[in-house]
Formats: C-alpha cells, structure tokens, sequence
C-alpha cells in the first residue's frame, strides 16, 4: 500500500480506537501489507549538470508523472537545515531541489510546498543554501517555499516502534497528497552519516534532542510514519567529514551523482559505498531493515 494508503487506514483505525487526535498506527495495520515485495530499484545518473542528472534519473523511474498526478499537493523536503552555501555540500543543492519542484509542476501538481525543520536559523539556512531563491527563480505561484510552523505538528503513536512510539510529527507532511525527501549524502558525527533515513529529522518536532539517545533505533522508528513517495538522494558532492554542518570545502568531494528510488534503505545502503563504508555500519540502516521499511542487501538491489 502507498503512503497515503498507509496514513488513512491508520487514521481510520485511530476514530474506530476512540483516540481522537492523536493518531495512531497499530499492529494490525502492517498486518494489511503485502508480503512480498518487488525488487528495490535504484536509478543512478551522472553528469556536470546536475539538475538534468537530477532529472534523468527521476525519468529512469518512469517519470514525475508515476508519482505526481495532477490536482495533488506535494511536500517536498530537502536537507536545507543548515546556514551554509552549497558548495559546503551541508544541504541539498539548489540545482537538484528546483528541477524536483519543476517535474512536480511538470506533471500538474496543484501546490509543491518546500520546507524542512531546520537545525540553524530557517531564514538565513534557507536563504543562504540557494533553495530558497531557486525555487522562486521557477516564478511559479504554485511552487512555496515555507517556514515550518511549531503549532502544526501532531502526535503520532506508532505501536511497532521499538523506542520511539509517540512522537510529534509535522501536519503539512502527513496530510499531503505527496512527499517527496531530497537529502545530501554526507557524513554525521553522530549517526555516522546522514542519507534518506536521517534525513526524517527535518519533519519531526518536539525536542529533538531526546531522539538523540538511542538515535539510530530512532531514526528507523520514525520512518515508519514518514514514508516519501519519492526519494532523490543527492550525491552531486558529498560532505565526507565533519559533518553534519561541515564548514569547509576540503572536507567535500565532488561525485556528479544524483540517485532515485522509493526504496529508502537499499538507497542509503548503496549510499555507504561512496563513503568507504558497508550498510552494516550504519546502525539506523541495519534497524530500518529489520522493521520491514527496505532492503539493505546490495546484491538484492537492481540498478539502472
């Protein structure tokens, strides 16, 4: 079942519990998903010119159109968390975020909201990552970049959480027609690196420092609630110290890779390689498998 499936069923079953607002995903509700699933396709493309990278390995997918239909409102969520330019490789780049938006309207989308729940202050990350202006740049008022809003996150009980199974989660995101996660891959001092999974942090609110303790099981946690529809991983430079701020550009290394996929594990484990690294040692990978959100094995992964 997709993401919206996913969130009215649990919705549904959340008024027939009686929880009123707070919404709730119980067991029974994973009980309704398929047990098998395809096999998890990663799209890879490379070049110097990374928004039409951007858009050729959305395109091997099948197109924006496969995940966008027209009338529907998109919440697309970069990694702009941080109040660094995008050379620093800190944030997604602003080539990549505005050609997602692009195919978004492209395909008849009747809203495309961008925002993240940023670390730094939002205007001055916003605007000094370059999304912000290159969203704009498109001069299309269907396209928004906003600021998140602390009253509009909600609770969310997620009963096959191993940690974290009541948390508030942004309204905006779960209530979209469509989501769509841009992160950068780049090293983390915590969680080791950042990816697809890590970069949920951005749509969750409360005092995020408390996910902190405990964060890889955390992190898999939270991704049972928030499934993008879409992930296109930004690998056009990578953060490989440092991280998650960085700072400076020795600390970057340039790839001309951007991938796709709907498959955030298999996208984070494949991920790891450019960094030296196995699935394995990335503890919020490893706990994301074991909850059922992906696959981590590289060998079971198709690329195109």
């Amino acid at each position: 079942m997709d993401r919206r499936e996913f969130l009215k069923r649990a919705a549904a079953l959340s008024l027939v519990a009686g929880a009123g607002r707070l919404l709730v995903m119980p067991e029974e509700l994973w009980a309704m998903a398929p047990e098998s699933k395809p096999q998890p396709l990663i799209a890879k493309a490379e070049g110097t010119k990374w928004d039409q990278v951007t858009g050729e390995a959305i395109q091997k997918l099948g197109g924006m159109k496969k995940f966008v239909q027209p009338g529907e409102t998109v919440v697309v969520k970069p990694n702009m968390a941080w109040d660094r330019t995008p050379e620093l490789a800190a944030n997604a780049h602003p080539d990549v975020v505005r050609m997602v938006v692009e195919l978004c309207l492209d395909a008849g989308a009747k809203q495309v909201k961008v925002l993240d729940h940023t670390c730094h202050d939002a205007r001055k990350a916003y605007k000094n990552s370059g999304i912000q202006d290159a969203v704009l740049s498109l001069k299309d008022p269907r396209a928004v970049v906003e600021f998140v809003d602390e009253r509009r996150f909600v609770k969310v009980k997620t009963e096959k959480a191993k940690s974290l199974k009541e948390w508030l989660y942004y309204k905006d995101i779960l209530e979209a027609d469509r989501f769509i996660n841009i992160p950068v891959a780049k090293h983390h001092s915590e969680s080791r690196l950042t990816l697809c999974l890590k970069n949920m942090m951005g749509a969750i609110g409360g005092w995020r420092g408390r996910c902190h303790v405990g964060l890889h099981q955390n992190i898999a946690d939270m991704n049972l609630v928030l499934r993008p529809d879409l992930h296109v991983l930004d690998c056009t430079r990578i953060l490989l110290r440092n991280g998650p701020t960085g700072g400076n550009v020795a600390d970057v290394a340039v790839k001309n890779l951007v991938c796709a996929g709907t498959d955030p594990v298999a996208l984070d484990a494949f991920a790891c390689t450019l960094f030296g690294l196995k699935p394995t040692d990335v503890g919020y990978i490893q706990r994301a498998y074991a909850l059922g959100r992906g696959e981590m094995d590289l060998a079971k992964i198709k690329f195109v």
